[in-house]
């Protein structure tokens, strides 16, 4: 039996998912991040991640080196096969994850868990504004997608991080701590 699990990170743009996931990682040093690969121009800020060309990343997907893989604002993203192994030695693996992959990502990991992490509309759009990667436009579009719903069935956890990040921190290690496999 796979002690493990893969903790799916979601929420809306701004809504501080690197932040948080980040900050776990310090309380809790047995979590480990997942270091996605994605098609993005390097040293953007944020994540730690592998950053690629689109078509090395289409010759990755089709190489089958990723355990999931998605589209969304432009760019692409990947979960590196190597999560399954961490998994299968029971680490608890935080990755930063599309909503619309969700399901994807329940049929491919067990104890498939999500983190939704929300904020208030005005808190997302003071974040967005600051991190100075989108457009005016592009940070309207990313509020009017805030809403979106998640898949039915999922073992979905939510945290508001409206508030200091410490005690968002503080719930979110609470609330996923090993023992709760």
């Amino acid at each position: 039996m796979i002690k493990g699990r893969l903790i799916a990170v979601v929420g809306p743009s701004g809504v501080g998912k690197d932040s948080v996931m980040q900050g776990v990682a310090q309380v809790l040093p047995e979590v480990l991040l997942v270091r996605r690969v994605i098609t993005r121009a390097p040293d953007l800020g944020g994540e730690d991640y592998d950053a690629v060309t689109e078509t090395q990343f289409q010759k990755m997907a089709k190489n089958g080196e990723f355990a999931v893989h998605w589209g969304a604002h432009g760019l692409y993203y990947g979960i590196p096969q190597t999560v399954r192994h961490q998994i299968g030695k029971g680490g608890l693996c935080l990755a930063n994850f599309s909503r619309k992959a969700l399901r994807a990502g329940a049929d491919t990991f067990p104890n498939f868990m999500v983190l939704n992490l929300t904020a208030q509309p005005e808190t997302l759009a003071a974040r967005l504004g600051a991190r100075g990667r989108e457009t005016a436009s592009d940070i309207a579009r990313r509020l009017a997608e805030a809403e979106k719903s998640l898949p039915i069935g999922l073992n979905i956890q939510t945290v508001s991080n409206d508030g200091p990040l410490d005690q968002t921190i503080a719930r979110v290690a609470k609330l996923i701590q090993p023992v709760s496999i």
